[in-house]
């Protein structure tokens, strides 16, 4: 919100503070001011010229040679390029020696052999945006209205010479979006009063009830409506001072009723709409909602279609505004308009939000009411707009006004006691403290005892409940002044949660094995939000996406994981390794919002360990990402309840694949990228990984236990076991282990064997077995034991013969 200081000064008595002294007090209070501008700072020496004579340079077909008064002894000659500049104007002129933003400094200079005194300025070379504008005066030169005098300063009457402060509002705020409301706010932080000024404007004794009936047939979506009919309008430019408000609050002039509009938008924050009377092609309004698919142009000329649920302003026949959002095109207000109808009107939020957002139009009368309007300013904005309209339009007023309200308006009533607003505060504020804050903030207030009861006007929707008004009471005491204290009462030490200290301890050991975190988008396109995905669902897509690459929440992290590793190695990173722990998004049958839940991926690439002494390398492969893992399941405790097993996955190498089992569930995979999306992608040979981490995060860790190490010595036997190439080492390794019962300690497979001498479709499978007991030395006979059984298992099982 951009507020001009000197245009407060209508509403408030500030002769004994400046705009900066202001700023600092309004953000102490509790609303920020993000800046104070004053544009005419570095400007100086531009006034009023009169053009008394305008001819065409003699040497230059685009320049023209003008004779202007400046209100001195003698006028001067200036040469101008303007397309619009002509005899009988008048002009702001930068005079010799004066400066222009940018510190640009006027002299005197010769065009092509005409000498030049001076330069007639148009608003943008004298700092005012080209969007703000009027559009007359967009491509050249400002003329200023025939009533001013030459030789003044043309820097105060385009009010140049104030000071804007930008209030940075936050949502709850809404009522100083308007200049009544930040008056009011001024008001309690200096505790003085607001002037407003008078709303009521003479009438005719045509009734305006004669020219327009009005009809609600949406209560809930427009419970009051407010009509005026303002005759034999004459539409022209709006006066200078009001223009140069607009402007200074971000709004570009147009004509004199439609700037009325907007400043009485700016003034009440009560947003108007003028229909030209003429146009609308009946003598009844009727506010219903849209037919699903019926459409309206609009002041921008685009045609839109409209939904069931989007509130409109109809002739009767067919829409001439969309309620809150935008006028249509087939109503504008125009040259040839000369009786208006004046719309003012309270419109449910939500319904003008849906309107809004649907059409992707935000304008400044949407912003306030999705926010909410204060319904008490209805009718005096539409009183003080007609008056105005009637003022600088030469318009002739209707008598009376017509409605349908079936609002009703109830301020909020709050009890607060003076004991909760100190315990609250931490404060000792006394009963004549806190009532003066509410007679300063223009609330109705009284007492019972130690209790206020306190009336909230309709323009502070945002106080609704005790801890309102605390803050209030607080804001303007002053924060400052509000004591430091230690907190009192039982504290709890704060701590990691058990799934928050595993996830922690996973990343650390992850980036201790090397690997480097990553986070990426959790947005993708329709293509990649389903590859790698552990559970198979319908993607899911945005309702208003940035663009086709963010679409869809991910299935999977590992595309955008890929993506990483793609772009690392195109700038020559040739070795990469990287996981993210995020969330994918999974869509369920019976709600609309979709499950999220938490994965951890990762990727490695390249070269995995190098020692260029001795000539070492080690490129990264399967046991490469399968060991990452084994150690990360090591660290959180569940490595005894994980198994591998193989898999074929779409997108992966299809015999370099592992599920991975917890508890006889898949709870992720490890594996090669499949050699096709390698070289799609433009990836060398990539091993990756992705685990969901609900379960083995939530696993209770058993405490770990320390054992001595053994005193007795221990037994070890290898075998070569020949079994069918189809028969899995895991799955032998667990015959081995679960048949050589306490005696055997250790299992580990040490070679595998396919080739020459090996009958065809077989191969051997190498495992050495470690057997100890504790507490004592073990007998040949007790390992002889233990191990035939071991070999009459995977016999039994595996159909595994020893290797001759």
């Amino acid at each position: 919100m951009f507020v001009s200081y000197k245009w407060l000064k209508e509403y408030i008595d500030l002769k004994d503070i400046s705009a900066e002294e202001l700023a600092e007090k309004i953000t102490k209070s509790g609303i920020e001011v993000e800046g104070v501008e004053h544009k005419a700072s570095s400007i100086k020496g531009v006034v009023v010229g009169y053009v008394m004579e305008c001819e065409k340079h003699p040497n230059a077909d685009k320049l023209n040679k003008c004779l202007v008064d400046l209100g001195g002894e003698a006028p001067v000659q200036i040469i101008c390029g303007a397309k619009n500049v002509a005899k009988g104007q008048k002009v702001a002129v930068a005079t010799v020696g004066a400066v222009l933003p940018g510190n640009f400094k006027i002299k005197k200079s010769k065009l092509r052999g005409e000498e030049s005194n001076g330069m007639i300025c148009s608003l943008q070379e004298l700092g005012i945006e080209g969007k703000l504008i009027p559009k007359d005066f967009a491509e050249g030169i400002y003329v200023f209205p025939s009533d001013v005098e030459v030789g003044s300063d043309a820097i105060a009457l385009l009010n140049l010479d104030d000071k804007i402060l930008e209030l940075g509002l936050t949502p709850n705020r809404s009522d100083c979006l308007s200049m009544f409301g930040v008056a009011y706010e001024v008001a309690a932080i200096l505790g003085t009063d607001v002037k407003l000024p008078n709303t009521k404007g003479e009438s005719s004794v045509e009734k305006a009830s004669d020219y327009v009936s009005i009809k609600v047939e949406a209560p809930e979506e427009n419970p009051l409506y407010v009509a005026k009919i303002i005759k034999n309008v004459k539409i022209g430019p709006s006066p200078l001072w009001m223009q140069t408000r607009l402007m200074a609050a971000g709004i570009r002039p147009h004509n004199n009723v439609v700037d009325i509009t907007n400043y009485i938008l700016l003034e009440y924050g009560q947003p108007l709409h003028a229909f030209d009377y003429d146009k609308l092609g009946s003598k009844e309004i009727i506010v219903r909602l849209a037919h699903e698919g019926e459409t309206i142009i609009t002041l921008d000329d685009s045609k839109r279609t409209l939904k069931a649920n989007h509130l409109v302003i109809t002739n009767g026949k067919e829409p001439v505004a969309m309620a809150g959002v935008m006028g249509g095109a087939n109503s504008e207000v125009g040259d040839t308009t000369t009786t208006v109808l004046l719309e003012s009107a309270y419109f449910n939020g939500q319904t003008v939000r849906n309107a809004s957002k649907d059409h992707g139009l935000r304008s400044e009368a949407s912003a306030r009411f999705e926010k909410g309007v204060d319904p008490n300013r209805i009718h005096d904005a539409a009183e003080r707009a007609a008056k105005l309209i009637a003022e600088y339009a030469d318009g002739e007023i209707l008598e009376g006004i017509v409605e349908v309200n079936t609002m009703k308006i109830e301020p909020a009533v709050i009890e607060i006691s003076l004991e909760k607003i100190n315990r609250v505060l931490g404060t000792e504020i006394t009963e004549t403290q806190v009532l003066d804050i509410f007679t300063r903030l223009q609330f109705e207030v009284k007492t019972e005892d130690t209790t206020f009861i306190v009336t909230v006007p309709t323009r502070r929707g945002d106080i609704t409940i005790q801890e309102d008004l605390i803050e209030e009471v607080a804001r303007l005491y002053g924060y400052d002044h509000l004591p430091t204290t230690l907190p009192t009462g039982a504290t709890t030490p704060g701590g990691l949660t058990d799934v928050q200290s595993k996830r922690r301890a996973a990343k650390r050991y992850l980036e201790g094995a090397g690997l480097y975190q990553a986070i990426t988008y959790s947005l993708t396109n329709e293509e990649k939000s389903t590859m790698y995905a552990l559970d198979k669902r319908e993607p899911i897509r945005l309702a208003m996406p940035m663009s086709e690459e963010r679409s869809h929440l991910r299935l999977s992290i590992l595309p955008g994981l890929l993506d990483v590793v793609s772009y690392n190695l195109a700038r020559k990173n040739e070795s990469v390794a990287l996981y993210e722990v995020g969330s994918v998004f999974l869509k369920t049958t019976d709600q609309e919002q979709p499950e999220e839940f938490e994965h951890l991926a990762g990727a490695i690439t390249g070269i995995w360990h190098s020692q260029l002494w001795q000539g070492e390398k080690k490129s990264v492969d399967f046991f490469v990402a399968k060991g990452i893992l084994e150690g990360l399941f090591d660290k959180l405790g569940v490595s005894h309840s994980i198994v591998y097993r193989a898999a074929a996955i779409e997108g992966m190498h299809p015999g370099r694949t592992a599920e991975i089992l917890w508890h006889d569930e898949v709870i992720g995979f490890v594996g090669q990228i499949h050699p096709q999306v390698q070289k799609d992608m433009d990836l060398k040979e990539t091993y990756v990984f992705e685990l969901k981490t609900a379960s083995i995060f939530a696993n209770e860790v058993q405490p770990l236990h320390y054992t001595s190490i053994p005193r007795f010595p221990s037994m070890t036997r290898d075998i070569a076991l020949v079994v069918d190439r189809n028969v899995e080492a895991g799955t032998l390794q667990q015959i081995i282990v679960r048949a050589g019962g306490s005696l055997l300690k250790e299992v580990s497979i040490f070679d595998l064997y396919e080739g020459e001498h090996m009958e065809p479709g077989k191969k051997s499978i190498a495992f050495s077995l470690k057997y100890f007991d504790p507490e004592r030395t073990l007998t040949d006979e007790e390992v002889v034991k233990a191990h035939d059984k071991v070999l009459e298992a995977v016999k039994q099982q595996a159909g595994a013969e020893l290797r001759g």
